[in-house]
């Protein structure tokens, strides 16, 4: 299977309250020729998302946008948006962020895959603007990750910043999608699109990377981290536990989810606790870690690395808003 050579991609926008930044993210999405369509599904948002939406239509009729009059989650919204778009290329760019111009073509100028992914820079809101005159220049370097190198990729280190390549944004094929059932799960608000490309590459699917980066992830104080629920690490878990139940995987392959499986985990047993502690105090908080004697290193471990934090890691080329120095960070550099 080759790249497609004509224009015939959707764009898919999953916005909650985004009326201050929808505009950047159509603008760059509508500005590249090989774009389609673009769906926007406006997830519930109680500002004037949609209505800012329609607005940047530029006229070429491949603008649509859809509200959801009750939020439904990241991924009910885009397995919407893939049940009434047409396109044979689907890709997502979230609300916040961009594409520097020239990103399809150059994804589309690759061949051998099912899915197609480029590299992020992570970039300030003040600075993105600008930001496309400071981006690197990258060689592409091609290459294809496999389901346990993707799974160990999303195993984030404590002491680095986060970099989990669950984050990249790639093109997929529709045909593969619908060839084997797969979409988003409805029941996941955190790690959907860790779980979407984990269960394509279970599927067989062909992941290529690029180190190119055409990809603008605009991040604020809350962007990557501290925005999802308590539950919704649990139900990720469950999802890698899932995974593991139901079909026959490698030793190496398995070894990986359940590291994934274990990392999750132990976040979600660290916030557990705190949840305890603010909701019902210290003794109940306690009486839940003895309780649970297999949770007690990710608690003890969590809360010291939370303590000893700003000690240990000094302010590093990042932006802002993720505790650096103010410059562009680039999800695969240095990887």
């Amino acid at each position: 299977m080759t790249a497609a050579v004509s224009p015939n991609i959707c764009i898919i926008i999953a916005a909650k309250n985004a009326a201050d930044t929808i505009t950047r993210a159509i603008t760059s999405a509508l500005g590249e020729p090989e774009t389609a369509e673009i769906v926007v599904i406006d997830d519930g948002s109680i500002d004037d998302t949609a209505a800012v939406a329609r607005a940047a239509d530029d006229g070429t009729d491949r603008l649509t946008v859809i509200r959801f009059e009750v939020n439904r989650g990241p991924s009910a919204a885009r397995n919407h948006a893939i049940s009434i778009s047409q396109s044979a290329l689907l890709a997502v760019l979230d609300a916040d962020d961009f594409f520097f111009p020239g990103r399809l073509r150059q994804l589309l100028s690759h061949d051998g895959w099912d899915l197609i992914a480029d590299n992020i820079a992570f970039i300030d809101a003040a600075q993105a603007a600008s930001a496309g005159g400071r981006v690197k220049q990258f060689a592409p370097s091609p290459r294809l990750i496999d389901l346990a190198g993707f799974v160990e990729g999303n195993i984030s280190r404590r002491g680095a910043r986060r970099g989990e390549i669950g984050f990249l944004k790639p093109i997929m094929r529709r045909a593969f999608l619908d060839e084997h059932g797969l979409r988003y799960d409805e029941t996941l608000r955190l790690g959907e699109d860790y779980n979407l490309y984990a269960r394509a590459l279970a599927s067989g699917a062909r992941y290529k990377i690029i180190e190119s980066c055409g990809y603008a992830a605009v991040v604020r104080g809350s962007s990557l981290s501290g925005s999802h629920r308590t539950i919704d690490l649990k139900r990720l878990y469950e999802a890698d536990r899932a995974m593991l139940a139901e079909a026959p995987l490698s030793g190496e392959v398995e070894a990986a989810l359940r590291r994934h499986e274990r990392h999750v985990r132990d976040r979600y047993e660290l916030r557990h606790f705190l949840d305890l502690k603010d909701e019902e105090g210290v003794k109940s908080a306690v009486g839940y870690a003895l309780k649970h004697p297999g949770a007690l290193p990710a608690i003890v471990g969590g809360i010291f690395a939370d303590k000893t934090q700003r000690f240990r890691r000094p302010r590093s080329p990042a932006p802002v808003a993720l505790g650096g120095t103010g410059e562009i960070r680039y999800l695969l550099e240095n990887r």
